[in-house]
């Protein structure tokens, strides 16, 4: 949908945006996993938490609330969320933990992933709001 009618300064704010976001996540994660350890997928559920709330805020505060320019949005919202968050990392680590039977820990990062990740996009919208 976003592709319909973009221009080419959109496809580079995306390219931008996305090397900006990829660069962030793993600048963030590897901080977690230096903090936390990695006994679990911390690193990747803090960067899609975040990413959540973010792409909530932003949302509403680019689409609702202030005029910005299509390029604008796709560079925040398509290129540097879309980066930023990570959806095949979580997936290759949930399976890692099936294949090694860690049954326990895979589910535990499918629901607290899910879970925690739906509301930060929600709290994200509501902050927007009070704006």
């Amino acid at each position: 949908m976003i592709a319909v009618g973009m221009t080419t300064l959109g496809w580079f704010a995306i390219a931008l945006g996305g090397a900006l976001g990829a660069t962030a996540r793993f600048a963030m994660s590897h901080q977690v996993y230096q903090w936390l350890g990695r006994g679990f997928p911390w690193g990747t559920l803090s960067v899609n938490v975040l990413g959540s709330f973010l792409m909530g805020l932003v949302a509403v505060l680019l689409v609702q609330k202030f005029e910005v320019s299509s390029e604008w949005r796709a560079f925040v919202m398509v290129g540097f969320l879309g980066a930023f968050t990570t959806f095949s990392t979580f997936s290759y680590e949930t399976l890692q933990y099936i294949e090694i039977g860690e049954i326990n820990k895979a589910f535990i990062n499918i629901a607290v992933s899910l879970v925690t990740c739906l509301i930060a996009v929600w709290a994200g919208m509501m902050a927007a709001r009070q704006f």
